[in-house]
């Protein structure tokens, strides 16, 4: 992706507001699910940095590395997400959860393989797989709004916590 700002890029928020407004609630919905269905927050920072590291946006990138730290993450496991196969950092549920996001957000590649899809529901309930599912999904969404657009990343800070 270039970082060329030769041509001006349409602000979603302003000229569509409905429209993110309603993609900011299916993001709250999807949110809400999760922590019903008891997915940690921590997992879905993971799924939400490897799915924007897979569609290389930047903006999602600089904003839930960010917000994973903030939550605790650690640095290590952080740098290692890329190449979370080769490294001995992340549980079985870590690494079915960031198979099946890989898989949803690869759909192009050959639909989500039963066998990634199996292994995910060996360790998740069906809700939980719902709030997996939704969450690969609306982090690819934003991934291709904030490249559409070139969201500008860097400003982003995490809301302290109280």
């Amino acid at each position: 992706m270039s970082n060329s700002a030769s041509i001006s890029r349409v602000a979603l928020k302003k000229i569509t507001p409905e429209v993110s407004g309603a993609m900011g609630s299916l993001h709250a919905a999807a949110v809400s699910a999760a922590r019903d269905a008891k997915v940690e927050p921590e997992l879905l920072e993971l799924i939400r940095i490897r799915a924007s590291q897979i569609n290389g946006c930047a903006f999602c990138l600089d904003m839930h590395t960010k917000d994973a730290r903030a939550a605790g993450e650690t640095e290590q496991r952080v740098y290692a997400l890329n190449a979370w196969r080769e490294t001995p950092f992340f549980t079985g549920r870590e690494r079915a959860a960031l198979a099946l996001t890989e898989a949803v957000t690869l759909v192009h590649d050959g639909q989500v393989p039963d066998t990634v899809y199996a292994e995910a529901a060996e360790v998740f309930d069906e809700t939980q797989l719902a709030a997996l599912i939704w969450a690969a999904t609306v982090i690819n969404a934003y991934n291709r709004i904030a490249i559409a657009t070139r969201m500008v990343p860097g400003g982003y800070q995490p809301t302290p916590k109280n």
